[in-house]
């Protein structure tokens, strides 16, 4: 058999296509429904998304890396996709990370955004590490979730912004299969699909995303509950029937109505 001689992939035609993909301008949330939702627990907000019939929302798989903390807020999204040679691959590292869709989400990074990134879960690719978490800090970014890994994570950690993640590494963003492809585009964080501009409530139990336009009445349903729940927090706390008070029966609801009009709410 004649030997095959094949040209190298530096010299193959590349694919018609231009990245890094940024999406549409697209509009946050009133700060004034940002903050009635920060009273609200992942837990709630996920119960109630789901009686609401918004069934998919909680993003399994990243977790909490600083216990205690708790970020509301518009989602910017990050899209990692797996690499391939005629497209985008990691060679050249850095100068490529440059122009790709990693460093240019950063730049419409807004005070109180949450960054959401889509990397499949992937346990080898560093998605970002402590110089961009950095920047992210500086632009008054409020926290970060990653269905994925990052890297420097000590130092990630010293920086303060609350992180959710599956993992860590030690490689960088294009070192291993995945490549930052899209920017504020919609994303499947830990298969949850994420539009920019939702609303992302992450505490210790995970994050959850809340879609912008049932926000508010999430809100008006959440805040509802957590003050009855408060409510019965407190005759739990002091021995009260477990029948009674949780969930409230209707002896329990007068009682709560009564509690209510003693605090003046």
């Amino acid at each position: 058999m004649p030997e095959e001689h094949y040209i190298s992939v530096d010299q193959l035609p590349r694919a018609e296509i231009t990245l890094p993909i940024e999406g549409p301008p697209f509009t946050r949330p009133e700060p004034a429904l940002i903050e009635q939702l920060s009273h609200v627990s992942a837990a709630t907000a996920s119960a109630t998304l789901h009686k609401m019939g918004v069934r998919h929302t909680f993003m399994q798989g990243p977790v909490a890396r600083q216990l205690g903390a708790k970020v509301v807020g518009p989602a910017v999204t990050l899209q990692f996709m797996p690499q391939r040679e005629d497209v985008a691959s990691g060679e050249g590292q850095e100068r490529v990370e440059k122009t790709s869709a990693l460093w240019a989400v950063f730049e419409t990074v807004q005070p109180g955004d949450v960054l959401v990134v889509q990397a499949f879960g992937d346990p080898y690719t560093g998605c970002m590490g402590e110089m961009l978490t950095t920047y992210f800090k500086g632009r008054g970014g409020a926290g970060i979730v990653v269905d994925g890994c990052v890297r420097d994570f000590p130092k990630i950690r010293a920086t303060g912004v609350p992180l959710w993640s599956v993992g860590v590494t030690p490689n960088y963003a294009s070192q291993a299969g995945l490549f930052p492809w899209a920017y504020n585009v919609p994303v499947a964080c830990a298969r949850v699909l994420v539009l920019p501009g939702d609303i992302i409530i992450a505490d210790d139990d995970g994050a959850v995303v809340v879609p912008q336009q049932i926000a508010p009445e999430v809100a008006r349903v959440t805040l509802e509950h957590e003050e009855w729940e408060e409510f019965s927090r407190i005759k739990l706390a002091e021995g009260g029937a477990l029948r009674k008070y949780y969930p409230l029966n209707e002896e329990g609801q007068r009682e709560y109505e009564e509690w209510r009009r003693q605090q003046g709410r």
